[in-house]
């Protein structure tokens, strides 16, 4: 007698998820994420998420539900980013939610269609004039260790547009020569990306004045000091890098500054030196040249217009 093999029951994809299902749906989410960046933003946007859907009547998640929520940030009045990050958040939950079998297809198909907040021309960030960029940089002296260290860690970010977790987790090592000029060698950045950045004989000096003195001949670059004025420990966190800029900012009078806008200033001042956008793309390791735009917030000169002399006037004009 021949027995029938029993059928695997198929899984039936839901229109309303509960908490249970959520709750995978984002642990897939931050496990598909590189950058712990990323996760600690994504992690915190569909938290908020989840709170806000779990505590309405048992809504479809669908593309109607996601549009109500985007409504609801508005009349928060959150900032434009904020929005379309928690959009961003909502749609990856729920193309994993679909991609486990948790809902429909078409139904995450819908929410990846609702569309983002119009920043309407506003520009997000703050930058430095190269005045302010000096001054910056010198807000901290070169008298003590501390001060040189801190010196150092602003020249890095605003001559080589790091962010702040990269420059945390940079080495004495990262610093080579190559072709005659010295870079940060195969610096491991968001989302997993390698890039080798140029670095300014400025910068260079910059960190020459802290380590030599400090006697830091390998591991990482910036690390702690105690009363005695001696260096200790593995490096600290990101956290610690936007409360030497906060000073920074405090002694030269800016406010509102953070450790990206020393980064977008970088970009921004790069741009106005005549660098290409293509490479300096390259120098801050965006994957979109799209991205770089927005870091350049360029505005649109008719005088000397870009297309006033391309080589194709009449003789004589």
């Amino acid at each position: 007698m021949v027995r029938k093999a029993k059928s695997k029951r198929k899984r039936v994809p839901k229109t309303v998820l509960k908490l249970p299902d959520l709750e995978q749906s984002k642990s897939a989410v931050l496990n598909s994420l590189t950058s712990p960046s990323s996760q600690r933003s994504y992690d915190h946007a569909i938290r908020e998420f989840i709170d806000w859907y779990c505590s309405e009547p048992r809504l479809a998640f669908n593309k109607t539900v996601v549009t109500r929520y985007r409504i609801t940030l508005e009349q928060r009045r959150y900032a434009p980013s904020t929005i379309n990050l928690r959009l961003a958040a909502v749609r990856r939950l729920a193309y994993e939610a679909a991609d486990c079998g948790l809902l429909s297809p078409d139904l995450a198909a819908g929410i990846r269609r609702v569309k983002g907040t119009r920043r309407l021309g506003v520009r997000v960030g703050n930058w430095l004039t190269a005045e302010e960029g000096r001054h910056m940089i010198a807000a901290f002296g070169t008298s003590t260790p501390k001060e040189r260290r801190n010196c150092a860690m602003i020249a890095v970010l605003i001559g080589c547009g790091l962010r702040r977790a990269e420059a945390a987790q940079l080495k004495l090592e990262d610093i080579q020569l190559r072709e005659g000029h010295w870079v940060i060698a195969d610096l491991n950045g968001k989302g997993g990306h390698i890039r080798t950045v140029p670095m300014p004989g400025w910068v260079k000096d910059a960190i020459d004045r802290w380590v030599i003195p400090a006697g830091i001949t390998s591991g990482p670059m910036f690390r702690a000091i105690n009363k005695a004025g001696r260096t200790w420990g593995n490096g600290f966190t990101p956290k610690v890098i936007w409360s030497i800029v906060k000073e920074g900012a405090a002694n030269c009078g800016l406010a509102n500054l953070a450790p990206h806008d020393l980064r977008r200033t970088c970009a921004r001042l790069c741009h106005q030196a005549g660098g290409e956008l293509e490479q300096i793309q390259f120098l801050l390791g965006h994957v979109s040249v799209e991205t770089t735009e927005r870091y350049l917030g360029c505005k649109q000169r008719f005088q000397n217009a870009v297309n006033d002399a391309i080589g194709l006037e009449p003789d004589g004009s």
